[in-house]
């Protein structure tokens, strides 16, 4: 026992006071690779919360809104591309993907306290859902959506007529962005009651 206190008042003391009793060059490499540990830990805990599988491991994203992309064009089609949930929902820009994971990070409180753990309770809560999504897209520009789709890159010649006056009318004006059109994209729209603009 009076080791094990020796060696714990030693570590105290060297901890309290390393320049007395570690060079500074040993501090620097110590504190240089203990911060590309951290860093390398932290991005790569960043990088697994933007998969698909961490996105759906539960029930409530799985069930309900990963079961609608599935017949999307988003989930499946001619060029073989498919967007993954932190495609449209986290920016690809570091400091933008930092802010929204933090935004993110009290939505954590609605599943410990079981907000939308059943399908009856998402239901009723879509639309609230939905129009914070619509929100956060239409301040950032539709930052997600972009990152695939930009009005510089359309040929607007390969698209419906419908479809070309539309998208050049919004690259003309710059009033609208992505999100003003295509709600309802990926996923089944909730009750659109009242909304200006939506047809149901």
């Amino acid at each position: 026992m009076k080791n094990i206190l020796a060696l714990i008042k030693l570590g105290w003391q060297i901890l309290s006071r390393p320049a007395v009793h570690l060079s500074l060059g040993f501090l620097v490499i110590t504190g240089f690779v203990s911060g590309v540990i951290f860093w390398g830990g932290f991005n790569t805990a960043m990088e697994l919360t933007n998969t698909e599988a961490f996105c759906i491991s539960c029930h409530e994203m799985e069930d309900n809104v990963y079961m609608e992309l599935q017949s999307t064009i988003h989930y499946s089609n001619r060029s073989g591309v498919r967007a993954i949930c932190s495609d449209c929902h986290v920016p690809h820009a570091w400091s933008d993907k930092i802010a929204r994971k933090m935004q993110a990070s009290k939505e954590v409180w609605g599943k410990i306290f079981g907000t939308i753990n059943t399908r009856e309770k998402f239901e009723g809560k879509r639309r609230e859902l939905a129009e914070h999504e619509w929100a956060r897209l239409k301040a950032n520009n539709s930052l997600e959506c972009r990152n695939c789709h930009e009005f510089d890159s359309m040929d607007f010649t390969r698209q419906s007529k419908r479809a070309a006056f539309q998208h050049s009318g919004a690259l003309a004006s710059g009033e609208k962005t992505c999100i003003d059109c295509h709600k309802g994209i990926a996923h089944k729209l909730p009750d659109m009651a009242g909304v200006e603009g939506i047809s149901h």
